[in-house]
């Protein structure tokens, strides 16, 4: 309740600077925890070879440096994901590169994969206790790297003997060309080099592999990817990353800002394309859903839509860190409404509609 009631203040900061203190925040241990709560049984599931209490975590861009995870999962969610981290420390874009839309219950970045790097994010990591909860680590290149499949295989190097998965991010908008490494000649070859870096620190048994694309996706182009996806074995995707697209109904003052806007916005965007990818994929891999979740019958319409799991940001900002909880037990409402014994019942249950 206290830190839902910090909401105000921090609205009134810079976002980077509120952001930076909420990190600060967690990381000291000063953050809100769920103690003592115990999900609904029916929501969890055994995904990758991990135990998932329940569906809801914390995508990447949240905890960039693998600074706050611990104070993150005490939230309550299921899961987080550190990064994007790239193998050299980088500034990224020039500040004020994060905006406030409150009208839109939205969000426009241009950060630019500004993170102290693969060693530093690794040395945290290395000291988590992981019994704690399932961390995942989303990997990234520097911008300007002339051969983005090393950048992407020594990011996959340095967090598999850490993290429980690994996310390729090919998919922000806001390297420049890194969205090209969705084209599928591209995508094969750096999938490859991820997989063989794997093998090379974990054998047979290392962590999953994932891949988070863009939602600005022709029909053509997902089925590319999702073909090299199948075709290289790769366990799971995350479904979407932010967008470059603004829609007409933005109200905010900075909605012309360049940069991915994520948040209410991108819901029905991100949820059309995970309803694709479901059905492109046949079920076959996991996919986790991303964008505009901020309640759980939006939760809900991203598993009925295909995902097994979903992750939120944005929404945490206008809603505080309570949110996890809520929407992980408003599924729990949801299931029974519908008579389900269990969540994976929902996955994909209404792809082929339109969300």
């Amino acid at each position: 309740m206290l830190a839902d009631l910090a909401l105000p203040l921090l609205r009134c900061l810079d976002p980077e600077t509120a952001h930076r203190l909420t990190i600060r925040a967690l990381s000291a241990g000063l953050g809100p925890s769920a103690g003592g709560w115990t999900p609904d049984a029916r929501l969890g599931q055994s995904l990758f070879g991990l135990d998932f209490p329940h569906p809801v975590g914390i995508a990447a861009g949240f905890d960039k440096d693998a600074e706050a995870f611990a104070g993150a999962l005490k939230l309550g969610a299921a899961f987080v994901e550190v990064g994007t981290m790239t193998p050299r420390p980088q500034p990224g874009n020039p500040r004020p590169r994060l905006f406030r839309l409150p009208e839109d219950g939205a969000v426009i970045n241009r950060n630019g994969f500004n993170n102290s790097g693969l060693e530093a994010g690794a040395a945290r990591l290395g000291q988590r206790d992981r019994s704690a909860g399932i961390v995942g680590a989303n990997v990234g290149a520097n911008k300007g790297v002339e051969t983005p499949e090393s950048d992407y295989a020594a990011g996959v190097r340095a967090m598999a003997p850490l993290a429980d998965y690994i996310t390729i991010n090919v998919s922000s908008p806001n390297t420049p060309g890194l969205r090209d490494l969705q084209a599928p000649g591209p995508l094969r070859d750096l999938l490859r080099a991820a997989k063989a870096a794997r093998t090379e620190v974990a054998g047979e048994g290392g962590p999953a592999l994932l891949l988070k694309i863009a939602p600005d996706l022709e029909d053509a182009q997902l089925e590319g990817i999702v073909g090299v996806v199948l075709e290289e074995k790769i366990d799971g995707m995350i479904v979407s990353n932010t967008t470059i697209a603004r829609p007409g109904s933005l109200k905010g003052d900075r909605k012309g800002e360049t940069g991915g806007l994520s948040g209410v916005p991108l819901f029905e965007p991100s949820t059309a394309i995970l309803a694709k990818a479901y059905r492109l994929t046949d079920g076959k891999i996991p996919l986790i859903g991303a964008g505009g979740i901020d309640s759980g019958a939006a939760a809900y319409t991203k598993i009925k839509a295909g995902a097994s799991l979903v992750q939120l940001y944005t929404a945490l900002i206008y809603k505080g860190p309570g949110l996890v909880r809520r929407i992980a037990e408003e599924l729990g409402t949801l299931l029974e409404r519908d008579g389900c014994s269990s969540v994976t019942e929902a996955v994909g249950v209404e792809a082929g509609a339109t969300p």
